[in-house]
C-alpha cells in the first residue's frame, strides 16, 4: 500500500520461529547450515495459503528488522580479503531495504504453520510476502 510516491507501508503476514537466535552465528545462506524453522502467519491471511502442499519449493520474502539499513558498501560474505562491493552486487543483510529473499521447502503444514528446510532467517523475523517456486522456470 503505497502512502506517497516515495514512501510504503508494508504489513508483516507472519514472522519465523527458529533455533536461529544469534546474527552471528547464523548461516549466511539456507543450505549451509540452517535449522529447520516453522513460518507462522497471520489469522487475516491464512486464506492465501491454500494451494501449497509438503514438497513444494517457496520463495519467502522477509523484513531482515535486525540489520543496519545505512550500509552501502560490504565484504561479500564479511571476508576482508575480497574487495568491498555495493550492497546491490552482494546478498548482504545490510541493506538500504533489508528484505530478505529465501528459497525454501515445505516440509509440512499444521494449520497456519509451515515447517520449511533452507531457512537462514533468525526468529522473529517478519514474513512479507511467500511466492512458489514455479515449474519449469529457472530461479523463479
Amino acid at each position: 500500500m503505497a502512502t506517497t510516491q516515495d514512501e510504503f507501508t508494508l504489513h508483516p503476514v507472519g514472522h519465523v520461529v527458529s533455533p536461529l537466535t544469534d546474527r552471528a552465528a547464523a548461516p549466511r545462506q539456507g543450505p549451509e547450515g540452517s535449522p529447520e524453522a516453522w513460518l507462522v502467519f497471520e489469522p487475516s491471511v491464512l486464506d492465501a495459503l491454500d494451494g501449497l502442499r509438503a514438497g513444494d519449493r517457496i520463495i519467502v520474502l522477509t523484513w531482515l528488522h535486525l540489520s543496519p539499513r545505512d550500509v552501502l558498501r560490504t565484504h561479500p560474505r564479511n571476508d576482508t580479503t575480497v574487495p568491498m562491493r555495493g550492497v546491490f552486487a552482494t546478498r548482504s543483510p545490510d541493506r538500504p531495504n533489508p528484505i530478505g529473499l529465501h528459497l525454501v521447502e515445505i516440509l509440512s503444514i499444521e494449520g497456519p504453520r509451515l515447517r520449511v528446510r533452507d531457512l537462514e532467517a533468525l526468529d522473529g523475523t517478519p514474513i512479507l510476502d511467500v511466492k512458489p517456486v514455479l515449474p519449469g522456470v529457472p530461479d523463479s
